[in-house]
């Protein structure tokens, strides 16, 4: 339950989203595309041709023009127009860039790769023949459609890290309502015990003072051992009982030898996490609803087991029963305890109020088992 109430940080919505690394990383990261770029039209132009021997020679011109061409442009892109939001004269200034680099790459890749394979070097004066310009051409398209591809992917990076910063704001935003509202519910059960415990007390001060002052004493010890916890996101089940040992002692004062109770929890539970302040005000409805009406009173037994990954806590009591105490409805603690299940566990959780035999009400919680 800590894991749920845990708030993360929450993310400024004008915080800028990073683009994907630094400089150099990003531009390496591009370059491996050009080099995947140059491979497939290094491939098509072999298939084109006709001549698969050729392969080789056209994977290291295509190779050299792409790396070296991106190279160029994408190193442009980043540093002067690093976007994402480029204007349209930004776009026109990158393009213009791709067009200058195409013709200098592709004759400096005849003037490197040239030689490698016997081929003679033309110089500046003979390079523009039709085929050489087409091929210039294909260059710039190329060299356009990549830093497209690359923008494109990037976008799609950036849009990502966007709706996932959003979802995180969303969740913070959530987690934090969600905790309010269960403070909130849980702080209305304090006073309501608090309350009852304290018009009772007032009424013991005028008719047997040695008693309100027992009273007072175990209602002490009742804070001391509650107060703490109650103020947290979660408890253990041992320490729920503690409490709840606490609180039947602090009852048992009141009621005398018309309450008695047991408690039973097994060695294994005694860590199990759990909301706190989840088993009081069930307790706090079978005395007040069950057994303080009833003339001789009776007992409340508190239980707790797991199965299935399931934690079941049962609260029986052998009052009234359920409708017979002449209060309306079943108490403020059955419907804070139900409203904070439901906030917390959603369809995970349930409690169950049925009619108990022979006699009295048998509350049972069921919600997920968490260790600590």
């Amino acid at each position: 339950m800590s894991s749920l109430l845990q708030a993360t940080a929450a993310i400024p919505a004008d915080r800028p989203v990073p683009e994907g690394g630094s400089f150099a990383r990003r531009l390496l990261r591009d370059l491996r595309f050009a080099a995947v770029v140059g491979a497939v039209a290094a491939l098509m132009i072999t298939l084109v041709v006709g001549h698969p021997e050729t392969l080789y020679e056209q994977l290291l011109y295509s190779c050299f023009i792409s790396v070296s061409g991106f190279a160029v442009v994408d190193t442009a892109r980043l540093l002067l127009w690093p976007g994402p939001n480029r204007s349209g004269r930004a776009w026109a200034a990158l393009i213009a860039v791709a067009a200058l680099t195409a013709p200098l790459v592709h004759f400096s890749a005849v003037q490197a790769v040239g030689p490698l394979f016997l081929h003679p070097t033309p110089s500046l004066m003979d390079y523009p023949t039709l085929p050489r310009l087409s091929m210039v051409m294909l260059t710039f398209l190329v060299l356009v459609a990549g830093i497209w591809a690359i923008e494109h992917r990037e976008g799609l990076h950036r849009a990502r890290l966007e709706h996932h910063a959003a979802q995180l704001r969303a969740e913070t935003i959530e987690r934090q309502a969600l905790q309010a509202q269960l403070r909130l519910l849980q702080a209305q059960i304090e006073p309501h015990m608090l309350f009852n415990t304290l018009a009772n007390l007032q009424g013991l001060i005028a008719i047997d003072p040695e008693r309100a002052n027992t009273m007072l004493d175990q209602l002490i010890q009742y804070l001391r051992a509650t107060l703490g916890v109650s103020r947290a996101e979660s408890t253990t089940l041992g320490e729920e009982f503690a409490a709840m040992e606490a609180y039947l002692g602090l009852m048992g004062v009141r009621m005398s030898e018309r309450l008695r109770y047991r408690l039973a929890l097994p060695p294994e539970l005694g860590k199990v996490r759990l909301p706190p302040m989840l088993l009081q005000p069930l307790v706090e409805n079978a005395i007040v609803h069950g057994l303080e009406p009833k003339i001789e009173g009776g007992e409340i037994a508190i239980s707790a087991a797991a199965h299935d990954g399931l934690l079941d806590i049962s609260v029986l009591d052998t009052g009234l029963g359920l409708g017979q105490s002449g209060a309306k409805g079943s108490g403020v603690g059955v419907a804070t305890t139900r409203e904070r299940l439901r906030v917390l566990y959603g369809e995970r959780a349930s409690i169950l109020l049925v009619p108990a035999q022979p006699q009295g009400t048998l509350v049972r919680l069921t919600l997920p088992l968490e260790t600590a």
